[in-house]
């Protein structure tokens, strides 16, 4: 498929640690990336029921606002003894619970409330959009499989990942570097993280 993005892009976030990410992953493109928050673009309510409708409004919303491409994702942790929670309302959990460090230590509270044992099985989900005016709407959604840990581990990343252990691996996410996180082997297989394999699709799709 042919570029679909030249010039200036918004990133539709207003989360320091995930625009840190979703820039060091847009660099090697040459894209000129604005974050939301550098525009003074209000933040959309996110009413949908899934990542991905939740990217859509956030990317829709940045686009509407500016007349410019707009690029959004929505994440989350899943954890399959709490029935998919906190799922879509993950940075919610963290900003009622006053931190990630607090909602971390929630969410092990309830997997023990719950008479939940370890290994406590979980995934990681992005769900990325790609809003153009005028144009429809792209989505695409990568997913890691994994189990949690604690007590919480390693300062590297942010939110939930110094509690996610990728399966295979003896590393949470808060002890692996952000380039081993996003980097796509040389073999072309899929990236490690949830966002860069969403990305990794999107990329092909997108960015020729």
């Amino acid at each position: 498929m042919a570029r679909l993005i030249d010039g200036k892009l918004v990133i539709a976030t207003h989360n320091a640690g995930k625009l840190v990410e979703m820039r060091e992953l847009l660099a090697p493109y040459g894209i000129e990336a604005v974050s939301a928050s550098d525009l003074g673009l209000v933040e959309p309510e996110e009413i949908g029921k899934t990542f991905i409708a939740n990217a859509v409004i956030k990317a829709e919303a940045a686009t509407d606002a500016t007349g410019l491409p707009a690029f959004a994702d929505d994440s989350g942790l899943c954890v399959d003894a709490l029935g998919g929670e906190p799922g879509i309302v993950s940075a919610r959990w963290a900003k009622e619970a006053g931190s990630f460090v607090a909602a971390m230590d929630g969410i092990h509270r309830r997997l023990e409330e719950a008479g939940a044992k370890p290994p406590y099985a979980a995934h990681f989900v992005s769900a990325l959009a790609l809003s153009r005016l005028g144009e429809k709407t792209l989505t695409f959604e990568g997913t890691i499989q994994g189990t949690l840990v604690f007590p919480p581990r390693g300062a590297l990343g942010f939110g939930y990942d110094p509690i996610f252990l990728p399966n295979g691996m003896d590393r949470t996410f808060g002890e692996i570097s952000s380039e081993e996180k996003h980097g796509i082997p040389a073999d072309g297989s899929r990236a490690l993280s949830h966002r860069a394999r969403a990305f990794q699709d999107f990329a092909r799709a997108c960015l020729g």
